[in-house]
């Protein structure tokens, strides 16, 4: 009997469609845009925008202008969402931005000057928004540029401004003293903008309150099971599922050692099974020692994680060559493994790569 040897990864597009409704719940009278940057957190953009579309989601978020031009494209015309590039306006971007509709979200003063140039020559006036520093220190205009551009005229010449926007730095601990000193100060910049709608909440911002919502939630980590708090939340579901086929079962003995490096250590009998994943499929090597696996009903701890392979202990579990163990999902909580590999659960998602078969539920 032949048995599979490769990882598959099933995305869960009802448990997307789950988590969209719970953090829409959260900010009733908001629009939420969700956030599918990054090929939709390593999930592929386009099947999740064609069912959040489905959910009632009319606006995106992405970084790059080749995500906005590949979403759009996905999307197609019966689909006519307005798509936010975080990159903003950059040098020569003008043509493209204009040719798939996308929206520049501009964070600087040359920015907002390439913008209105293009925007003369074009003769049309051109939709942007506008992200402010309010306390991250990444991205935006400072709040002094902030005020000098709302004053003059001039310096929006041509920009339709429909969104302005900033960024939570610490809004996964809720009893951060900076979550309240940026929600104060993005209360100015709002007062400068009276005419555009206000966006300030991604995942973890939307369970502060009412006084962070705003018009536009940007739900991104938690409409894909990552918790607001960077701990599991039982009302968010796990979109994707990691498994992986047992390869070998094997019995070691105490004193001897396993993987490269011999620099891991068998204290005690220990019965092994050799899993057909690695950090080849996203699987971050880091999680050893720490980390888990979904087996038999009960969490089994992984020994080693290397390219191709991962080593768990079973125990007596009832496992045979072929059986699949679970690396991420509902029984493998993404959070967890992030604490486990020492990252966030953004990083374990986007890490997860193309060679796992890919199968998609629910899909519109």
């Amino acid at each position: 009997m032949s048995h599979p040897t490769s990882a598959r990864l099933t995305i869960d597009l009802d448990a997307l469609a789950h988590n969209f409704a719970v953090l829409r719940a959260e900010a009733p009278g908001a629009e939420a845009a969700p956030v599918i940057k990054a090929d939709g957190y390593g999930l592929s953009a386009a099947p999740l925008a064609r069912r959040l579309w489905a959910e009632g989601a009319r606006g995106f978020f992405v970084a790059r202008l080749s995500e906005g031009e590949a979403l759009r494209a996905a999307l197609g015309a019966d689909h006519p969402a307005t798509i936010y590039v975080l990159d903003g306006f950059l040098a020569g971007s003008g043509a493209r931005l204009a040719a798939a509709r996308l929206t520049p979200v501009l964070s600087s003063l040359p920015q907002i000057e390439a913008a209105t140039t293009f925007a003369a020559a074009s003769g049309q006036p051109l939709a942007v928004a506008i992200q402010v520093d309010t306390g991250m220190n990444r991205q935006g205009l400072t709040l002094a540029e902030t005020q000098a551009v709302a004053q003059s005229g001039d310096r929006l010449r041509g920009l339709q401004v429909d969104v302005i926007m900033s960024h939570l730095g610490s809004a996964t601990d809720p009893a951060d003293p900076r979550n309240t000193l940026q929600q104060e100060r993005f209360a100015q910049v709002r007062r400068l903008f009276p005419q555009a709608r206000a966006s300030f909440a991604a995942s973890a911002g939307i369970m502060l309150g009412p006084d962070y919502r705003n018009d536009i939630i940007r739900p991104g980590i938690s409409l894909y099971g990552g918790g607001p708090e960077e701990r599991p939340d039982p009302r968010l579901r796990a979109v994707a599922k990691l498994e992986a086929p047992i390869l070998y079962i094997r019995n070691v003995e105490p004193g001897e050692l396993i993987g490269y490096g011999s620099n891991t250590r068998i204290e005690k009998p220990t019965r092994i099974a050799i899993v057909g994943a690695g950090y080849a499929d996203g699987v971050i090597r880091a999680s050893k020692g720490k980390g888990y696996g979904w087996l038999a009903g009960a969490r089994r701890p992984v020994i080693i994680v290397t390219m191709d392979l991962i080593a768990l202990e079973i125990g007596d579990a009832p496992a045979r060559i072929g059986d699949w163990v679970e690396l991420l999902g509902p029984n493998v909580l993404l959070d967890e493994i992030a604490t486990a590999a020492g990252t966030v659960a953004h990083e374990c998602l986007v890490r997860l790569s193309g060679r796992a078969g890919r199968i998609y539920l629910g899909e519109v």
